[in-house]
């Protein structure tokens, strides 16, 4: 089994909570994640885009094996700009990103956060509105937005035997979030590392 992401808008403050797009909450120990670019020999940080958090606690008793904490909160970050329809900005193109294309945080507590807002030059927020998730349990190869499970192209699966799905993001007209062709993006595990890897028909 895996569980289903339900996106729900809304206009109650967030914070701390479960969402999808918006600003993050990080405690102290966090950092905001950044990516490194080099451009005639200057090193630049540039924001990674904050994708979601998942208080853990909202998902427990859909994860009765404990692949994922059940206190605490998860963050996942990335290059997925482009993907949003702003094509001045850098993509990550197909296959495996690198290490400075995404990241996935953790934060054993959801006390003390504090929300990081990226804003234009004129203070104009960078980022989209919050959405609330909410959560239900879906088939383990399910296609869409999930946790957990397998990845729903067998290619993925191929590539990394043995690893599970740990965030699956799909196409959403909503956002005009567009994979290239149809495809999805793949957070995934071995339970030691990481990888995010992007796929499509």
């Amino acid at each position: 089994m895996a569980i289903q992401l339900i996106f729900n808008p809304t206009d109650q403050d967030l914070t701390s909570q479960s969402k999808m797009w918006g600003c993050p909450d990080l405690p102290d120990s966090l950092p905001y994640p950044v990516a490194q670019y080099e451009d005639e020999g200057e090193i630049y940080d540039n924001p990674l885009t904050f994708i979601c958090q998942i208080r853990c606690e909202d998902i427990a008793a859909l994860d009765p094996e404990g692949l994922l904490p059940h206190t605490g909160m998860l963050y996942f970050f990335g290059e997925v700009d482009y993907f949003l329809g702003h094509r001045e900005y850098y993509s990550p193109g197909m296959g495996e990103w690198s290490d400075n294309d995404f990241r996935v945080l953790y934060s054993p507590t959801t006390t003390d956060l504090h929300t990081h807002r990226l804003v234009d030059d004129e203070g104009n927020p960078l980022t989209r509105d919050a959405e609330r998730i909410t959560f239900a349990a879906c088939d383990d190869k399910e296609a869409g937005f999930k946790l957990l499970g397998h990845p729903f192209f067998d290619e993925i699966e191929e590539q990394y035997p043995g690893w599970r799905s740990l965030l699956q993001l799909d196409c959403n007209d909503d956002w005009n979030l567009q994979f290239y062709d149809c495809g999805m993006l793949c957070f995934l595990t071995d339970d030691k590392t990481v990888k995010c890897y992007l796929h499509s028909f």
